[in-house]
């Protein structure tokens, strides 16, 4: 294991003035509070001798500096997720006393859009050319052999073109990452708030480095043990995670059928039946616009990470089932959140990086944390198993990361597979949704149980991660990042706005 950095060995960030694109969004009066900076870290910490990639940061300062704890650092999951610029939305997240003690700072790990970048592909075209043949939800014996054919050409191309960067894209490289920033700000003890794929990042720090951490919030949280292995048990349980969720939103549309345009009748036969036609023939609109298999899988996907899509969802599916039941006078509304081309809806958190590169550093980071066999004949049968066990999203799981690390070139084996049972002095502060579909509310529990020296706040919600929507939540993570008061234990919070 590399030791952590001291800040005196550190060499420190040099902050100067961000690009103006990045603070378009940023009101004039407030750009003073922001600096950025690209900062190196060894491509291989293990060998330093290898050369250097850079990380990109922005920061916002802290308001109240006299009165300043720290920095705070954030990561909005994925793996892939840009999180450089979140100091700009940090005000939706985070209260004005988190604002006035700490600054913000936002990162794109290695190997993400602003930092130096992980590429397979020298350009969009190239990338289309391959990624553009996968399907979703591959069904027919052509659509399952062209998306393994295009996931064996994608590895191909990046064992061709991603270098010594696509060997050390580890957790573990991002957390050693993680310390030479904390250092490089000048902090003794790092401040963390991870969400989704960011838990698994901060549950590897408290780990790696527990002397070295303060406070560590998790968001939406992974199973880190079962994730780190076995990749193919966990992609198993996240779809089931992914069918909790929807079973959630249907009963509670059902039951609030006035408020829900797809609550009359049964609809959870009513989604049934779309799925089953779906996979037989594509949906033709009114307007000629025929809806796949694929949109859908990944278009309710989508919608479930985010409550307020939940009506237009509704009215979505509703609109599908009426025009396989048309009815004289009525024509179906627009699709909206059903109706974009297809796309691999694969991150936990948000970010907007190019989508040309994102998925490079999604499966360089999955296919290197995630023991998954190199069997990809193997996948057609797991696909079969799981979608009958998760009939609307087990097949797409399984031909996501299963398909995806089947075909992956050889990484670095250097992951934290364990211990996870930290010994850092204060405990983590973990948050999970009942109803979250990325990382089912079962993962908090055991998140909470494998750290040991942590605390769950549930909250009876749907969609994935809560800061920002739910006050409740909310006061308890600053309360916890400013006075390192932990919640009583069991408690349990409500969002701030429900569904429907």
């Amino acid at each position: 294991m590399v030791a952590g950095t001291s800040v005196a060995q550190a060499s420190p960030v040099v902050w100067g003035a961000c690009d103006e694109a990045a603070l378009q969004e940023v009101p004039v009066i407030e750009r003073y509070l922001f600096s950025c900076a690209r900062y190196p870290v060894p491509v291989d910490h293990a060998d330093p001798a290898k050369g250097t990639v850079d990380v990109a940061m922005m920061r916002r300062a802290a308001t109240e500096p006299a009165e300043r704890i720290g920095s705070l650092f954030l990561n909005p999951g994925g793996p892939g997720g840009a999180g450089f610029d979140m100091p700009v939305g940090a005000v939706e997240r985070f209260g004005p006393a988190v604002l006035e003690r700490f600054d913000i700072v936002g990162f794109d790990p290695r190997g993400i859009d602003r930092s130096t970048r992980m590429r397979c592909f020298a350009n969009a075209e190239q990338a289309e050319k391959v990624l553009g043949r996968m399907s979703s939800v591959p069904v027919t014996d052509e659509q399952i052999s062209t998306t393994m054919g295009a996931y064996a050409d994608y590895g191909d191309a990046c064992a061709k073109n991603a270098g010594e960067l696509q060997r050390h894209m580890s957790t573990a490289d991002v957390a050693r990452d993680l310390d030479l920033l904390r250092a490089g700000v000048g902090d003794e003890q790092l401040n963390f708030v991870g969400f989704s794929y960011g838990t698994l990042l901060g549950a590897t720090y408290v780990n790696m480095f527990p002397e070295r951490s303060r406070a560590i919030v998790l968001d939406g949280n992974v199973d880190p043990a079962l994730r780190t292995a076995d990749g193919v048990q966990y992609d198993r349980e996240r779809a089931g995670g992914f069918e909790l969720a929807l079973d959630g939103f249907l009963q509670r549309c059902a039951a609030e059928a006035s408020k829900c345009s797809f609550g009359e009748g049964d609809p959870r036969a009513k989604f049934d039946e779309i799925r089953t036609a779906l996979r037989q023939a594509p949906i033709t609109m009114p307007d000629g616009s025929k809806i796949t298999l694929d949109q859908v899988t990944d278009g309710v996907s989508s919608a479930l990470y985010d409550p307020e899509q939940f009506r237009q969802l509704a009215s979505d599916l509703q609109a599908l089932h009426l025009q396989l039941h048309p009815k004289a006078g009525l024509v179906p509304d627009l699709l909206r959140v059903l109706r974009l081309p297809s796309g691999k809806h694969r991150f936990d958190g948000v970010g907007e990086a190019e989508e040309a590169y994102v998925d490079d550093s999604y499966f360089a980071v999955n296919c290197t944390d995630k023991p998954i066999p190199k069997k990809p004949g193997l996948v057609p049968a797991v696909a079969a198993q799981w979608e009958a066990e998760s009939p609307t999203f087990g097949r797409t799981q399984a031909f996501s990361d299963v398909a995806g690390c089947s075909e992956w070139p050889p990484t670095s084996p250097d992951v934290h597979r364990g211990p996870w049972a930290h010994q850092a002095a204060n405990p983590v502060l973990l948050f999970g949704n009942f109803y979250d579909p990325a990382t089912q509310y079962e993962f908090s529990q055991r998140m909470e149980k494998e750290l040991g020296n942590a605390r769950l706040v549930s909250v009876d919600s749907f969609g994935h991660c809560i800061l920002g929507d739910s006050s409740c939540a909310d006061t308890r993570a600053a309360d916890y990042l400013i006075n390192l008061r932990v919640p009583q234990p069991g408690e349990v919070c409500q969002p701030d706005q429900q569904p429907f």
